[in-house]
């Protein structure tokens, strides 16, 4: 990706509002500075007058210490998550559906609308996210989903498994969307695949993890007459509650107000942002406009098909992983035992796709590579009736669509630019892809096991036309657009306007590259 940078400037002024929430109203801090921010200009240096290599090791220490501190809850915050909407699957093989006595379409609808609430729920999560901060308002709909979670384990009919799940994808569905949009303000373009990566392999992670947790809990059947199934959901809902208090303290602001920064770092932080060309190092009121710059953007659309194509098979491989295993002829038990290692494979090439990805800014090939083993391992579920050879084949299908998912978001993520306009569109994508979990969630039925044909068949056409079609649909277009603004095709965009204006064009100024 290529930007102009833009050289610092230090005119003087007294501190307004906006300069005092940055802490330039601080002793040591040059006047004026803010207003150097206001108009494209990076905030005071702290480090002036060090050397490059100086510089660059502070520049190391302070990303260790985002690191530390944002990463790993987070990742935790949503290997919670994908484990309390997923583990229905798991609860399935331990008689859910026999004890609510409930058929198997009733158990698809229950499935189907967690994804409604969720979806509809998650374009204006970001907004609030933006307005009501990431300290209370992650922590708080934590709380709400682990009440939900809790509840579902109470539950005696269809009609209560129903009102639960709702309100489980309501209370979930500001997570996802809020957490990537909040790394994208902390890390510069080429730091945030790899923490994204690492981020989202936390749901390949509990898919592994949930079954071993569910295998585990089942032994509790019976225990204050609660059968093995409803543990699942109630010890997995308390600690979500416990986890989500702990939030409160565990969860921290925006560069700008976070608490465990220093006032050196975060002038750090935010000249890092600033020299990244991120407006997200800015403090943007929400407009109507920014709603609408999202809605008419082409690129955002497609980001939303691409992501359709690997968020459905997402939902359709975790939920029914279990089951598929199971029709190939293993018990209930060792059923969730096997579901592991694929699982932990898809992780695993997550994380060093999300590094790849980072290295050579090459994410849409990253995509369309990645996809082919997704295609394959469908193909062989498709096609083959072996146990062993179906058993590789859900191997391949996890490696092929795990990564994607992060690496999607983090492509969407790196070519829209603004603070609002970049949290309405991962809201949007995001919200799009889970919607089609609908789809997954009525594709897999026990009328059509041990095979599964028409299932597998409709995440295979998925993969093929959205998610490795659109990838490469969208590299091309890319390309050309980047083609244009090198030959100067697009300058003609900025004549007579500021540099303010120039900036507050976001993505669609002519000297802003896009990632391909």
């Amino acid at each position: 990706m290529g930007f102009t940078d833009k050289p610092d400037s230090d005119s003087g002024g007294s501190p307004s509002d906006d300069e005092k929430k940055l802490g330039l109203d601080r002793p040591g801090v040059e006047a004026g500075a803010f207003e150097s921010r206001a108009h494209g200009q990076l905030p005071p240096d702290p480090d002036a007058g060090l050397s490059a290599e100086e510089r660059a090791k502070i520049d190391r220490r302070l990303l260790w210490k985002l690191d530390l501190r944002l990463i790993p809850w987070l990742c935790l915050l949503y290997l919670i998550s994908f484990l309390d909407r997923t583990n229905i699957g798991n609860a399935r093989l331990f008689g859910l559906e026999d004890s609510l006595n409930i058929t198997a379409g009733q158990y698809n609808a229950a499935l189907s609308i967690f994804f409604v609430s969720y979806s509809l729920s998650e374009p204006l999560t970001n907004v609030l996210l933006k307005r009501l901060r990431p300290s209370v308002f992650i922590p708080a709909i934590m709380l709400a989903w682990g009440l939900c979670m809790t509840f579902m384990g109470l539950v005696h009919n269809f009609e209560g498994l129903m009102a639960t799940r709702f309100f489980l994808g309501l209370a979930e569905a500001g997570l996802f969307p809020g957490i990537n949009y909040y790394l994208s303000c902390w890390y510069r373009r080429e730091e945030f695949g790899i923490r994204a990566a690492i981020f989202f392999s936390a749901a390949a992670v509990s898919g592994s993890f949930g079954g071993l947790l569910a295998a585990a809990i089942q032994n509790m059947d019976n225990i204050g007459n609660k059968e093995g199934w409803a543990w699942i959901f109630i010890l997995e809902g308390i600690a979500t509650v416990l986890v989500g208090i702990a939030s409160f303290w565990m969860v921290f602001d925006f560069p700008d107000e976070a608490t465990f920064l220093s006032d050196a770092d975060r002038q750090r932080v935010l000249r890092r942002l600033k020299a990244d060309q991120q407006s997200s190092a800015e403090h943007e009121e929400f407009q109507m406009s920014y709603f609408w710059a999202s809605v008419k953007d082409w690129k955002m659309w497609l980001y939303a098909v691409i992501y359709m194509g690997c968020d459905g098979p997402l939902y359709a491989f975790s939920l029914f992983l279990p089951t598929i295993i199971s029709g190939l002829g293993y018990q209930s038990t060792r059923a969730q035992l096997l579901s592991v290692p694929p699982y932990a494979a898809a992780a695993l090439l997550t994380v060093a796709i999300g590094y790849i990805a980072d290295r050579t800014h090459q994410r849409g090939l990253c995509n369309i590579g990645v996809s082919v083993f997704g295609v394959v391992g469908f193909a062989m579920l498709l096609s083959a009736e072996s146990p062993g050879v179906q058993y590789a084949g859900t191997f391949l299908a996890a490696l092929g669509i795990y990564p994607c998912i992060a690496n999607t978001i983090t492509w969407a993520s790196n070519n829209t630019e603004g603070v609002y306009k970049r949290g309405v569109t991962l809201g949007f994508v995001i919200g799009w892809g889970n919607l089609n979990g609908v789809v997954s969630s009525n594709i897999y039925r026990r009328v059509d096991r041990p095979l599964y044909r028409i299932g597998h068949g409709v995440v295979f056409s998925y993969l093929v036309l959205f998610l490795l079609g659109g990838s490469a649909l969208q590299y091309v277009l890319l390309r050309k657009e980047n083609a244009k603004r090198r030959a100067g095709k697009l300058d003609y965009m900025v004549a007579g306007k500021s540099e303010k204006e120039i900036e507050e064009m976001g993505d669609v100024r002519p000297d802003f590259f896009y990632t391909l």
